[in-house]
């Protein structure tokens, strides 16, 4: 994530994209530019690991998880939560110095950590709350629409990656289509919504998709219609979260980057302007019927 500075005292993450797959989405980009210090922390593990007497194979049979996933821990490609860095440390007797690394990387090498943090959060969140202005939430995308936006990143992605980008972001959608799905709000500008990304088409497909969306209990979606003489969202895009134990989160993203926001201030003041912006959308019965007007219209 871009490193900035913030007008909230917040917990930042920065990343440029997806861990495969959020919101502008954590692309592998980000992975390779900060993969010296991930390296480092996997040397260490690798180390520890052989002192102590286990293969990679063993260590990870304590732990419950594949010996690929230490591999790849080892090697710099996967990043080592923190969570899972304080166990380690136990287990190895390496006196905290797995925890150590990992907390005092450089905040430019923290990115493909703190996007796994943000979609481990996202799929336990016990609540949504989605403001869109550029292009239609991830978790509402159809597969095509998805590929649209992904072809239309400047530098671009090869066509391999679009295609991991796209079942990464598909594989979201689960979180909606639980048996009991977190209570969603969306919140979506209605220029994305007249916007042809990918072809007529992938528009009208996009535009059915929402509608039944817009069906479905528990989930909200409003449009913030064109022409208003106020609007409580011009700073960007961003999203709220409520996670099982009540913490609220925030993450927004820039053109350059991204921020995990766990300070109450800044929480609630985005939680505000949430509050606000729905009062300036339609509501979701004028929502549907617009959705069938511009569905007429295609």
């Amino acid at each position: 994530m871009e490193q900035s500075a913030h007008p909230y005292s917040l917990l930042v993450r920065v990343r440029d994209g997806e861990r495969t797959a959020l919101v502008g989405e954590f692309s592998r980009m980000s992975t390779r530019r900060n993969a010296s210090a991930m390296k480092m922390v996997g040397a260490l593990l690798a180390l520890y690991r052989q002192a102590a007497g286990y293969t990679q194979r063993s260590l990870g049979e304590h732990f419950c998880i594949s010996e690929q996933q230490i591999a790849s821990i080892e090697q710099g490609r996967r990043p080592l939560k923190p969570d899972l860095a304080e166990q380690l440390d136990a287990f190895l007797c390496t006196k905290g110095a797995l925890s150590v690394a990992v907390s005092r990387m450089p905040e430019v090498d923290l990115v493909p950590l703190w996007a796994e943090e943000y979609l481990d959060r996202e799929r336990e969140a016990i609540a949504i709350s989605v403001y869109a202005n550029a292009a239609v939430p991830g978790q509402l995308q159809s597969e095509r629409y998805a590929r649209a936006v992904f072809r239309s990143r400047v530098p671009v992605f090869d066509e391999d990656e679009i295609e991991h980008l796209v079942a990464t972001r598909m594989g979201r959608q689960e979180i909606l289509q639980r048996k009991v799905p977190p209570t969603t709000s969306f919140v979506i500008w209605e220029a994305v919504l007249r916007d042809h990304l990918g072809g007529l088409d992938v528009h009208v497909e996009q535009l059915r998709k929402l509608r039944t969306y817009a069906d479905v209990p528990g989930i909200a979606i409003q449009v913030l219609p064109l022409g208003r003489t106020s609007h409580a969202g011009l700073d960007g895009p961003f999203v709220l979260l409520e996670t099982p134990d009540h913490q609220r989160l925030a993450y927004m993203e820039t053109q350059r980057g991204s921020q995990l926001i766990a300070d109450p201030d800044g929480v609630g003041i985005l939680t505000l302007k949430y509050a606000m912006l729905r009062t300036q959308a339609l509501n979701t019965e004028d929502t549907r019927d617009l959705l069938d007007r511009l569905l007429g219209e295609a």
